[in-house]
């Protein structure tokens, strides 16, 4: 399975940010979205990092409430690990664990085709299985 098929199913959408926005733009960005992760992109579209939820935790964490009112590209992750549209599943899965994060953008021909979660590389790793044991059922059943 490859990263292609996981964005065939959910979508290529990404919540993009500049990075002179506000960490609170970029909070109620994600919560507005529905997402746990943002881009932070310049003007000309190009992906300068990422900025989670995680990243919410650290600021609040180290800054105090005050800065929701600082500018995300100061708390972003810069140059994020990304992965290409042709990469698997599993290596993705891979690189997530070793790195621990959650979210990495996908790339193609040298500009952002997505972004994936782990939540739907896994949700997608527990479909095929179960699709898997459903079709072990069927061919034992049927012999």
């Amino acid at each position: 399975m490859l990263v292609s098929d996981i964005l065939a199913k959910k979508g290529n959408k990404v919540f993009k940010i500049l990075p002179t926005k506000t960490v609170m733009e970029a909070v109620k960005g994600m919560v507005s979205f529905k997402v746990g992760a943002v881009l932070v992109v310049d003007d000309n579209d190009a992906t300068l990092g990422i900025f989670t939820e995680r990243d919410v935790t650290r600021c609040l964490a180290a800054h105090g409430a005050a800065v929701m009112g600082s500018a995300v590209g100061e708390h972003m992750t810069a140059n994020p690990v990304t992965c290409k549209a042709g990469d698997s599943v599993a290596s993705v899965m891979n690189q997530m664990t070793t790195h621990h994060f959650r979210h990495m953008p996908v790339m193609g021909a040298g500009t952002l085709v997505g972004i994936v979660s782990i939540r739907d590389l896994v949700s997608n790793s527990l479909e095929r299985a179960e699709y898997e044991a459903e079709a072990m059922r069927a061919y034992v059943t049927a012999s």
